[in-house]
């Protein structure tokens, strides 16, 4: 559970795992090995967190990384900013997760909550902004992120509606639409951003690749990965 404590301003969540090979990334790790993926996840997460931290601070917000399984505290805090806080959030099913981590942290006080993928190296910070900017208008409603596979690298809300998150086949490429549908079923406007992607399998990796690379890709405006070109560059080193 959350700390009891109130803490203003926007909470920004990372939806994460411990990056432990054989557990995480696992159709990137068919591609490229269960020790790369792992590592590249780390390096995603440390990317998304960065992204975060460069939101301007007059905006108020806080990081926290939503995170399982239990026992993988040291590991994130070794990944994570140390102004990050952590929130455990175990369940079988994803959609619980989202609901109850939204719930948690607007009970800590906070004005809105955004949850976040940490497969986006290079989210642009000003999706963040955006996101935040759009749920502090007056009324209430959602932010939603779509990802290129159909589901969706952000969502963020100023309530715990917990009918967003229900019957949602998740993974799937109707998850965001399937929200959307949600939110008009219940009346709640939906700011939908541009879209964006995260990196699961070999065909996603190589857009990272060609992004980072300053290649022709569909997507502009991405933020550094600092993290992430490091291990690339590493990795060229060493072959």
């Amino acid at each position: 559970m959350p700390r009891p404590t109130v803490t203003p301003g926007a909470a920004i969540g990372i939806m994460c795992k411990a990056p432990r090979p054989g557990r995480t990334k696992t159709r990137l790790a068919a591609t490229i090995g269960r020790e790369a993926a792992a590592a590249l996840s780390a390096c995603f997460l440390k990317d998304v967190a960065a992204a975060i931290g460069a939101m301007p601070k007059y905006l108020g917000r806080h990081g926290y990384g939503v995170y399982a399984p239990a026992g993988a505290e040291k590991e994130l805090r070794q990944l994570l900013p140390p102004e990050f806080d952590l929130l455990l959030q175990v369940d079988c099913e994803f959609g619980n997760v989202l609901h109850s981590a939204t719930r948690d942290l607007l009970t800590l006080g906070h004005d809105c909550v955004i949850l976040v993928n940490s497969d986006s190296p290079t989210l642009p910070t000003t999706l963040l902004v955006d996101a935040v900017e759009a749920l502090r208008a007056p009324g209430d409603r959602m932010v939603l992120g779509p990802a290129i596979d159909g589901g969706y690298y952000l969502v963020g809300l100023k309530h715990a509606h917990r009918h967003l998150f229900t019957g949602i086949p998740w993974s799937t490429n109707a998850v965001a639409q399937r929200t959307l549908d949600r939110s008009v079923e219940i009346g709640l406007e939906a700011v939908v951003l541009p879209e964006w992607y995260d990196i699961d399998d070999a065909e996603t990796l190589a857009i990272l690749r060609d992004e980072l690379a300053a290649r022709p890709t569909r997507f502009t405006g991405g933020g550094s990965a600092v993290s992430t070109r490091a291990y690339f560059s590493a990795v060229a080193a060493a072959q």
